[in-house]
C-alpha cells in the first residue's frame, strides 16, 4: 500500500550502505570462533581485466565487446563526448533534457510510449542519458531478443523525435524539481556548496533555473543533438551472451553506413584553481538541526597522491571507526552523523568534503570538533591500525567494483573514455598497498588546506548557541530565493506563495482528502496497521518479486520484514533509533540510513492525511491540486489530490541514491477499497525518476489490531526466518 514501497527504491541502497559502514560484534553473528582474529585471510587478488576485442568502424565509431555466456542475456552502451558542461549559460539544463527525450519523445517511425510497450513485453529496456561530461545511450535485452532490441537501440541513438509533447513534459518535470531544489536541507547544503568551491559563475557551479528552462526550444534540443551525436565521437561497449564474430558483424551492419560528420568536440571547460575560504550560512526555519558541508577542491583519479588520500580520507571520515566520528559523534556527542572522503574525477578536480548534521544550538561545537581533527590529522603520523584499516577497506572495495565482467568493461570504457591507460586500476591497486603512516600525514599536510575551508551550514540560525564568527572565518549569508518563473501566456503553473491565504486553501483541500477517504475522526481513530503486501519489479528495473509485512504503531513506531532469495530483512525505527537484521547479523542503523525510515513516518497513509493537526508539520499548497508537507526534520512530501473525487492521488518526493544524487519517486493510488470505513488503496505503481519501477498489490490490511512497541522492536531470534 503506501508505505510499503516508501523505501523499495533505495531499498538495495539502505540495505548495501548500512552493512559497509556498520561493524558487527562477533556475539551478534551466530557460530562465531571464539578465536575469530586469529583467522588467517589469503591476500586480495590483482583485479583480473577480461579480454576485451575492439574495433574501430569506418566511420571513426569504437567497439568494445565482451563475451560473457554465464547468463543468457546481453546489454550494450555508448558512450558519447558531451555533457551538460556545454550548456550555454542562458540555457542551463539543455543537455539534461535533451538526453531525457532522446529516448521519451520516440523516433520518425514509433513514439516513445509505443517503444515503451514493446520493450516491456519482452522484458527489455533501452535508456539514455545525459549527464555532467558525457552522454549515453544503453540497452539490456534476453539474448534471443537482441535483434529487435539493437533496432530500437539504433533508432534512438541515430533518429531521435524529439516530440514537442514530451519536450513539454521533461520541461515540466524540470520545473517540479526547481520547485523543490529548497525542500531537503542536505540537499541544499551539498548544492550550495558545489556551486561556492567551483564557482557559480562557470559550467560546474550554474544552476537550471526556470528562466533557462523556458529558452530551451526542440530546435535547440536538435542542434545539442547533432553537434555531440555522431560516429567519431562515440564509444560502443556491448556484453553478454553472444559470438564476438557475430555481434561485430550486426553492428557492423547496423552503424557502419551511418557516415555522419561533425568538427571535432572541444576540451570541457577547466575548473578554476581558486580557494573560497569562510563560512556560509544558509537560514532554514523548517528543520531542528543544521546540516554542513566543509572542505575545498579535491583532485583527479590520475593523481599520484590519489591512493594516499583515499586512505587518509578513510582514517579521517570513512566510517564508524574514524576519527571525526569517534571524536565528534561518540566522544562529545555533537553530530548525529559525520563523514570525510577526499573526491576525484577522472578529468577534473573532485571535492574535498567533510559533512553531516548537528543539533541547531551545537553548531559553532562541531565545526571548532572538525577544525581539530583536521589539524590533528596534519600534525602526526597516524597508527599503524588506523593505516591498516582503512588501507583494507579500501583494497576490499575493489573487489566489488570489479567482482563482474560486466563491471570490469565498464571501468575499462571509462578509463578509454578519459584518455587513462588501461591497467589503471592495477596502479591504483599496487598504490593503496604501498601507502606509508608518512605518506597519510604528507599527504594531510600537502593536499588539506584549513586557509582554505569552505564550510556551508544551512539550519535555523536563531537557535545557534554560539556565533560561527567565533571560528576565525567570514560569515555570510547565502540567498536561497527562487527566481520567480516567467508567467506563461495561459493559465499560471506557478505554486502560490505561503500565506495566511496560502494555508487556508491548503488546509481545505487536505480536509477535502480526509472526507473522500472516510473522514478525519476515523483517520484519527487507527492507532496501528499490519498490512502484507507484494512487490512486482518491473522487468525494466530487473524483474523481481518480494514479499513484505509492515507494522506501524502510532505515533512513530515502525517495522518492515522483506523476504528475499537469501533470508529475510527487518528494519526497525521509532523515530529516533532504529535497527537492521539480515542473515549476516544484526546492527544499530546509522544516522544517514537511520533517516529514510524517519522520512517513511510522514509518507504514512493515516498521519499524512493528518498533517494539519499534527505538531511540528507544514501544510502548504505547492499548485492546483498539490500539498506540500513538512515535518521540520528535513523531510518533504508532496501530495496530489484529484481534482474530481477529493481522492488522495499519488504522492512524489526525493530519495537519496549511493552515489549521492537525488530521484524523483512517484507513488500513484489506484484501486480503493473500504477497510473499517476508510478507502485504502490496494494497489501503488511506482515510478524512479518518471519511469517506471514496480508495482504493488496490497494483500492483507488489518487496523486497530492491539501492537505493542515490543512487538515492532523485538529482533528476530532466528536470522533468515520468514515474517
Amino acid at each position: 500500500m503506501r508505505h510499503f514501497c516508501n523505501t523499495v527504491v533505495v531499498y538495495l541502497t539502505l540495505v548495501t550502505a548500512a552493512w559497509a559502514q556498520t561493524t558487527i560484534a562477533p556475539a551478534t553473528i551466530p557460530n562465531t570462533p571464539a578465536a575469530y582474529r586469529d583467522l588467517k585471510f589469503p591476500p586480495l587478488k590483482k583485479v583480473a581485466i577480461p579480454n576485451v576485442a575492439a574495433y574501430t568502424l569506418p566511420n571513426g565509431m569504437k567497439l568494445y565487446l565482451l563475451e560473457d555466456h554465464e547468463l543468457p542475456v546481453v546489454g550494450g552502451t555508448v558512450r558519447v563526448r558531451t555533457g551538460n558542461l556545454f550548456d550555454p549559460a542562458d540555457k542551463v539544463g539543455l543537455a539534461g533534457i535533451t538526453g531525457t527525450v532522446m529516448r521519451s519523445g520516440g523516433t520518425p517511425g514509433k513514439t516513445g510510449d509505443r517503444i515503451d510497450e514493446e520493450l516491456e513485453n519482452i522484458a527489455a529496456s533501452v535508456e539514455s542519458d545525459i549527464g555532467e561530461s558525457s552522454g549515453s545511450v544503453s540497452f539490456s535485452t534476453l539474448k534471443e531478443n537482441i535483434d529487435e532490441v539493437l533496432g530500437i537501440f539504433q533508432d534512438v541513438l541515430t533518429r531521435p523525435e524529439f516530440r514537442q509533447e514530451k519536450i513539454d513534459l521533461a520541461k515540466s518535470e524540470t520545473r517540479s524539481g526547481i520547485a523543490r531544489r529548497n525542500d531537503d536541507a542536505r540537499g541544499v547544503a551539498e548544492r550550495e556548496f558545489a556551486d561556492i568551491v567551483y564557482g557559480e559563475n562557470t559550467p560546474y557551479g550554474w544552476q537550471i533555473e526556470y528562466a533557462t528552462v523556458d529558452h530551451i526550444t526542440r530546435a535547440d534540443m536538435i542542434a545539442f543533438y547533432k553537434r555531440y551525436f555522431f560516429p567519431a565521437n562515440m564509444l560502443m561497449a556491448v556484453w553478454g551472451d553472444f559470438s564476438t564474430a557475430e555481434m561485430q558483424a550486426k553492428l557492423t551492419k547496423l552503424f557502419g553506413g551511418w557516415n555522419y560528420e561533425q568538427p571535432k568536440v572541444p576540451p570541457f571547460p577547466p575548473v578554476r584553481e581558486k580557494a573560497h575560504p569562510g563560512i556560509y550560512l544558509a537560514r532554514k526555519d523548517d528543520v531542528t538541526q543544521t546540516f554542513f558541508i566543509e572542505g575545498h577542491l579535491g583532485g583527479q583519479l590520475n593523481d599520484k597522491d590519489f591512493p594516499a588520500l583515499v586512505v587518509m580520507g578513510d582514517i579521517l571520515g570513512g566510517g564508524f571507526q574514524s576519527r571525526l566520528v569517534q571524536r565528534v559523534r561518540t566522544q562529545l556527542g555533537l553530530a548525529y552523523e559525520i563523514s570525510a572522503d577526499w573526491g576525484a574525477n577522472y578529468d577534473h578536480p573532485g571535492t574535498f568534503e567533510i559533512g553531516g548534521s548537528t543539533k541547531s544550538a551545537s553548531t559553532a561545537d562541531t565545526l571548532k570538533a572538525i577544525q581539530e581533527q583536521v589539524e590533528r590529522i596534519r600534525s602526526g603520523e597516524v597508527t599503524q591500525d588506523e593505516l591498516e584499516t582503512a588501507r583494507q577497506s579500501a583494497l576490499n572495495g575493489l573487489v566489488f567494483a570489479f567482482d563482474t565482467k560486466t563491471k570490469t568493461l565498464s571501468r575499462l570504457l571509462n578509463y578509454e573514455y578519459f584518455g587513462y591507460p588501461k591497467d589503471f586500476i592495477g596502479r591504483y591497486q599496487r598504490g593503496l598497498e604501498a601507502v606509508t603512516r608518512a605518506d597519510v600525514l604528507r599527504v594531510a599536510q600537502e593536499h588539506v588546506r584549513p586557509a582554505d575551508l569552505t564550510i556551508v551550514a544551512v539550519g535555523k540560525t536563531d537557535e545557534f548557541q554560539k556565533s560561527l564568527a567565533t571560528l576565525g572565518l567570514p560569515v555570510s549569508s547565502i540567498d536561497l530565493t527562487i527566481p520567480e518563473p516567467r508567467p506563461p501566456e495561459s493559465k499560471t503553473d506557478t505554486a502560490p506563495n505561503s500565506s495566511a491565504g496560502n494555508a487556508a486553501n491548503a488546509g481545505q483541500l487536505l480536509q477535502r482528502a480526509q472526507q473522500a477517504v472516510g473522514g478525519a475522526e476515523k483517520l484519527a481513530a487507527v492507532k496501528d496497521l499490519l498490512e502484507i503486501a507484494e512487490l512486482h519489479v518491473d522487468p525494466s528495473a530487473g524483474g523481481a518479486t518480494m514479499r513484505r509485512m509492515d507494522r506501524w504503531l502510532a505515533p512513530a513506531y515502525f517495522r518492515e520484514d522483506t523476504e528475499l532469495p537469501f533470508g529475510t530483512v527487518s528494519i526497525y525505527g521509532d523515530g529516533k533509533t532504529g535497527w537492521m537484521s539480515s542473515p549476516q547479523g544484526q546492527a544499530p542503523l546509522p544516522p544517514a540510513q537511520l533517516k529514510p525510515v524517519q522520512d517513511k513516518l510522514l509518507r504514512l497513509f493515516f498521519p499524512m492525511l493528518l498533517s494539519d493537526r499534527l505538531p511540528g508539520r507544514t501544510v502548504k499548497l505547492a499548485g492546483e491540486g498539490m500539498l506540500e508537507i513538512s515535518d521540520g526534520q528535513g523531510s518533504t512530501v508532496r501530495l496530489f489530490i484529484d481534482d474530481k473525487t477529493g481522492m488522495p492521488a499519488k504522492v512524489e518526493y526525493g530519495s537519496a541514491t549511493l552515489n549521492g544524487q537525488t530521484s524523483t519517486i512517484d507513488e500513484t493510488y489506484d484501486s480503493f477499497e473500504e477497510v473499517d470505513g476508510i478507502k485504502l488503496p490496494k494497489r501503488m505503481t511506482i515510478s524512479q525518476n518518471g519511469k517506471k519501477y514496480a508495482d504493488v498489490v496490497v494483500t492483507s490490511v488489518k487496523l486497530n489490531t492491539g501492537l505493542k512497541s515490543e512487538d515492532l522492536s523485538k529482533k528476530p531470534e532466528a536470522l533468515g526466518k520468514k515474517p
